[in-house]
């Protein structure tokens, strides 16, 4: 999927939610994907977005973010040890459990 459009809407509680409007490589088709979080792994930048239209989906998906020089461009992470990694890393982030007792 490639970065095509990115636009900022606010959600009910006035937060800005980002939100990118991505080209599916392999079809054609136009998707809009809310930004959940970012995390820097090993010195690049990720990005674990979800479909903007399905709220009640825990599934995400997880795209590198490169600069092409003028733009930041949205690429699949190919490699599966590096997607591991990076898997981990959100998925400490979006569903480690709360240790209310400390």
């Amino acid at each position: 999927m490639a970065d095509e459009l990115n636009k900022e809407i606010e959600n009910e509680e006035d937060e800005e939610v980002e939100i990118f409007t991505l080209t599916d490589e392999d079809t054609g088709e136009e998707l809009d994907f809310e930004l959940l979080a970012e995390g820097e792994i090993d010195g690049r930048l990720y990005y674990a977005m979800a479909p903007a239209d399905d709220e009640d989906n825990e599934e995400y998906v997880i795209l590198r973010v490169t600069d092409d020089g003028e733009d930041k461009v949205l690429e699949s992470v190919e490699d599966d040890e590096e997607f591991d990694k990076v898997e981990d890393y959100f998925n400490d982030l979006f569903f480690s459990e709360v240790d209310y007792d400390n």
